[in-house]
Order: structure tokens, then C-alpha cells, then sequence
């Protein structure tokens, strides 16, 4: 029983490690902490504050000119904005239910423990937006209009949701739909 599984599987910032702990199944992203983007995410945030208050100091009045380029040192910041995340996880107790963590670098820690009976079924999306395409692990749950987003804050590769996604069918007994388009991603659909 108190036998110790453990896999990791490094892609790119992200590094997925699955461990199993006395009957406890816990699946867990990593990412690595980039100096270049912390930096850069101070960069931009001085760039929008000497933006915003050069108008202001000047004692100009706000023309056209002053709101666009507001509006782009926004967008710049908004860009190089560092997100904290330091992993995220999923940990699965079979005869409880589940329970999404979010550990950020400040030591904070934000848990949400999700009922076995409450868990219709776990989905993987594709998710568009017009910046950019990701995939995203979900959870319909019942009784609620809202899906739960796992790893919503890292947004890792769909070949780390997988296993995932599979260990959550197998606690939920969920059917596998369509397991040749999910272990292949990048292939064309005719």
C-alpha cells in the first residue's frame, strides 16, 4: 500500500510529474520561474507609469495622442505581465473526489475540493481566442452552470493534460471519446 509511483515529463517551461501515494494519484505542472519575463514584467509596468503620469506632470491636457499612447503602454504591460504561478495540481482520492491546487511563488495556495458525485465528466477544449490557441482541462459538474477550469492559470501542452484527463474518466467511469484525436493533436481532420 505504501507504494511510490512517480513519472516527470519535462516540455519547455512546463514539467509534469505524476506521483502516486497510497491510493492518492497526484498530477502536477511546474514552471519554471523566467528572470527574463519577472524583468521584463517591471519593465513594462515602469513603462505605463512614466506613460500615464508624463501627461499628468506636464500639465497638459489629455489629447487624442496622450490616450493612445495610454492605451499602448497598456498593452505593452499587459504583455510582458508576469504570472506567478509556481505549479499547479490535481490530486484524486478515489473514494473522495478531487482537488485543484494553485501554489503561486509568494507561497500562496488556492485549493478547491470537488466531490466524486458532483464530477459529471472531465473534458479536454481546445480554447480560440483571436491572440491565441490553447488547450484546457475542464470539469462539468452538476448542479452548476459554470465549468471548472484545472490548470487554468498555466495553460500547459494537451500531451500533459492526457494523462490527466484519463485518470479523471477512470475515477468518474467516463467513456474515452475519440482517444486517436486527443493522443494526436497536431493532426489534420478531413
Amino acid at each position: 500500500m505504501n507504494q511510490e509511483q512517480k513519472c516527470e515529463v519535462p516540455c519547455g517551461i512546463y514539467t509534469y510529474e505524476h506521483h502516486c501515494r497510497m491510493g492518492v494519484d497526484i498530477h502536477e505542472i511546474f514552471v519554471k520561474k523566467s528572470r527574463l519575463r519577472v524583468v521584463l514584467s517591471y519593465i513594462g509596468i515602469v513603462f505605463l507609469l512614466v506613460n500615464v503620469s508624463q501627461p499628468l506632470l506636464a500639465k497638459e491636457s489629455l489629447s487624442l495622442g496622450s490616450v493612445w499612447n495610454i492605451t499602448f503602454a497598456v498593452l505593452v504591460a499587459k504583455c510582458f505581465q508576469y504570472k506567478p504561478v509556481k505549479k499547479e495540481s490535481v490530486v484524486i482520492m478515489p473514494a473522495f473526489g478531487v482537488q485543484v491546487e494553485i501554489h503561486f511563488w509568494s507561497g500562496r495556495v488556492d485549493r478547491r475540493f470537488v466531490p466524486i458525485g458532483k464530477i459529471l465528466k472531465p473534458l479536454i477544449n481546445e480554447c480560440v481566442t483571436p491572440v491565441t490557441c490553447y488547450w484546457s482541462l475542464t470539469l462539468l459538474l452538476r448542479d452548476e452552470e459554470e465549468l471548472l477550469l484545472v490548470f487554468q492559470k498555466s495553460r500547459p501542452p494537451v500531451k500533459m493534460l492526457v494523462p490527466v484527463w484519463k485518470a479523471l474518466c477512470t475515477l468518474t467511469n467516463s467513456e474515452h471519446l475519440g482517444p486517436s484525436i486527443v493522443d494526436e493533436p497536431n493532426s489534420s481532420e478531413e
